[in-house]
């Protein structure tokens, strides 16, 4: 009886499309602020970086200025745009209004929310002990996100998660001018994790709003 022939080994999973490795390669080099806020960049030196053509660079561009990332300016390039003070003016406005209204409403906190609530503050310690700041300010968003996404209102969680690009950005940005920061932030999410434990709503309302409202000041670099 012949011998069963070798299954065939299983295929890799196919490359992402060129546009999508652009569009990864530069959005997470301007969160990460690798690419800050002023800098230029031109398709070809896109191109040679993420072994491309120019046609899928301009493709991840466009996508990136719908964002609000970027601006485009014809034959020259693409310009990384700082974040404005209008930008963090209508972002911590925007946070006070969602978080305020979501903390109050957790109480009674759920089990399942103070267990995920003690594993993101535990993520952070862990990140802000490696150094690694991208990370820190991922874990410090979840954290504020899975409050309001307790608050079950689809609306809300959508609303909220239309700044997460913005408020990464700005993270990484506070966290490399003020550094201790990263530790205070970790104490702010102690007393509200806290204040929900022990059921005080308007505890909880009053630390969210002490600590979202530092950011406005924190971004524009005056260290209050």
């Amino acid at each position: 009886m012949p011998a069963a022939a070798p299954s065939p080994a299983p295929s890799s999973a196919p490359a992402p499309p060129a546009a999508e490795r652009v569009y990864h390669h530069v959005k997470e080099a301007v969160l990460d602020r690798r690419y800050e806020g002023g800098t230029l960049l031109t398709e070809g030196e896109l191109a040679q970086a993420v072994g491309v053509s120019r046609t899928p660079v301009r493709e991840a561009l466009l996508k990136l200025e719908m964002e609000g990332l970027l601006k485009l300016y014809p034959k020259k390039g693409a310009l990384v745009l700082a974040v404005s003070a209008q930008e963090i003016a209508d972002v911590v406005e925007t946070r006070l209004l969602v978080e305020e209204f979501a903390v109050r409403k957790a109480v009674p906190v759920p089990a399942r929310l103070v267990a995920r609530l003690e594993e993101l503050l535990e993520e952070q310690r862990l990140h802000a002990r490696e150094g690694d700041l991208r990370a820190v300010a991922v874990s410090d968003r979840c954290f504020h996100a899975e409050i309001v996404r307790n608050a079950g209102n689809q609306i809300l969680s959508k609303l909220y998660d239309q700044l997460r690009d913005r408020q990464l950005r700005m993270g990484v940005a506070v966290m490399e001018a003020h550094p201790d920061r990263i530790a205070k932030n970790i104490t702010e999410h102690t007393e509200i994790l806290e204040a929900l434990r022990a059921g005080d709503a308007e505890g909880a309302a009053r630390c969210v709003r002490a600590h979202v409202g530092r950011v406005r000041v924190l971004v524009r670099g005056d260290d209050r």
